[in-house]
């Protein structure tokens, strides 16, 4: 009979193992510096040690445990059906400490061929050559503008000179495997999902391979935030610019995989495809321009002289504690300089009402709904390896890239502040200058 998760309640949790292993990595990749040149190798050599022996421990007691959970089973005779049989092949596995080699524990099932089980470590799958962490290290070293032919080197530096079997070659295949889980992410349902706050923009990147006319690809992104105040990336897709027709068929693959419920508010740029694209799949949505967008492109009409007051006074508008105090410092700044820079204060006029939208919503998210920070602040990574290699080589592999790149900086994204009164802006609960309305 299979024991199901009652043989996973037996195993030993290997956080400890994990976490000796980082902690590892970064003694071993601080002493790669200057300061820890002389230390280097005995360091190294004894924490390669200590982590050989954990490992070993660890996988050895899961398969104890595993064979205990069949102890009852006995053949006629009373013997075990379920033994150990010696170790398989020693194996390499690559970590943050170096290659460490591993003898896993063999176990023999003596049953009938139909009821046997196979017994396989949940520590230490079959196939395991790297850790999730190198795993992880690979796109981010890509992205920092290691070349494919540099990541024998560059990985022997971090982690020693066993860091072996990650060639060109290997980075390339790797590089398909994202391009395959880009596209199996990019087809997921989302049905029941909701995001209460959605931020958008459109990422410009150089494709080194395209002819001129098609060498800038337009990354479309949206992030958006959940019940419980977490930010999560809800879509990346390849667009024609940020025009509307590909916002709109953005758009409209989300709500064919599930995602039938509008989010509360939208934060952009004042990019008119996305916005038009909203308006028709979004119509309750709520719509807040970006603060960081629109400060720019103010100061672009403005004489570099006066763009420091500018920009001050533009700061003192969107940190009112009110509307009313928003509104007095949007009139003060537009007397100022409508005279002299006409083309300025029309660019902010314009967008006037949905510039200050997020007075309408708690106070505790207004840090997070007034600009499009959490997409900028993502892809100034992805640029710096742009720079760098002056641009990807493809549009499959730059997608793929930029695809890797969020999934992995998603996994420090802060929950919003007052992340509590997320449920309160999704029942439609009003808010007046960032304080809930009594009914």
């Amino acid at each position: 009979m299979k024991q199901g998760n009652r043989d996973e309640r037996l195993i030993p949790e290997p956080h400890v193992l994990e976490m000796a292993q980082q902690t590892a990595g970064v003694i071993a990749t601080l002493a790669t510096s200057d300061a820890g040149a002389v230390c280097e190798d005995e360091l190294t050599r004894v924490l390669r040690r200590g982590a050989q022996q954990m490992l070993t421990q660890a996988v050895e007691t899961e398969a104890a445990a595993w064979i205990d959970t069949h102890a009852g089973l006995v053949d006629i005779n009373g013997r075990r059906r379920v033994v150990r049989n010696g170790h398989l092949p020693r194996r390499s596995i690559q970590t943050g400490v170096g290659a460490i080699e591993v003898e896993q524990p063999r176990v023999h099932d003596r049953r009938p061929p139909a009821t046997r089980e196979k017994f396989s470590s949940k520590i230490l799958p079959p196939y395991l050559r790297r850790t999730k962490s190198i795993e992880q290290l690979l796109p981010w070293l890509y992205l920092k503008g290691i070349s494919t032919g540099d990541f024998g080197e560059a990985l022997a530096a971090l982690l020693g000179p066993d860091a072996g079997g990650v060639s060109a070659a290997t980075i390339t295949r790797l590089k398909s495997q994202w391009e395959q889980e880009q596209k199996t992410w990019s087809n997921r349902r989302l049905d029941g999902k909701q995001y209460v706050y959605v931020w958008a923009d459109g990422i410009y990147f150089n494709i080194r391979l395209e002819d001129e006319e098609n060498k800038r690809q337009c990354i479309l992104v949206l992030i958006g935030a959940t019940a419980d105040g977490k930010k999560e990336l809800i879509a990346i897709e390849e667009g024609y610019r940020e025009s509307e027709t590909s916002w709109l068929v953005m758009l409209r693959d989300l709500k064919s995989r599930g995602l039938s419920m509008d989010p509360k508010l939208a934060i952009a740029d004042g990019a008119l495809g996305f916005w038009s694209a909203a308006r028709q799949m979004w119509p309750a949505t709520r719509e807040q321009r970006c603060w960081v967008h629109k400060t720019v492109n103010v100061l672009d009409k403005m004489s570099k002289s006066v763009c420091g007051t500018a920009k001050a006074m533009l700061h003192d508008i969107w940190m009112a504690a009110t509307r009313a105090e928003a509104q007095k410092a949007f009139d003060r700044f537009v007397s100022v300089y409508e005279a002299k820079f006409p083309k300025a204060t029309e660019c902010l006029q314009k967008d006037r009402d949905v510039l200050l939208t997020f007075y309408d919503f708690p106070a505790q998210h207004w840090l997070h709904i007034r600009t499009s920070n959490p997409i900028e602040s993502t892809f100034a990574t992805v640029r710096l390896r742009h720079d760098k290699t002056k641009g990807s080589g493809s549009r499959s592999a730059c997608l793929a890239m930029v695809f890797k790149l969020v999934e992995n900086a998603a996994l420090t994204w802060r929950v919003l502040n007052g992340s509590d009164l997320v449920p309160q802006v999704i029942a439609g609960v009003k808010f007046v200058d960032g304080e809930r309305v009594a009914a």
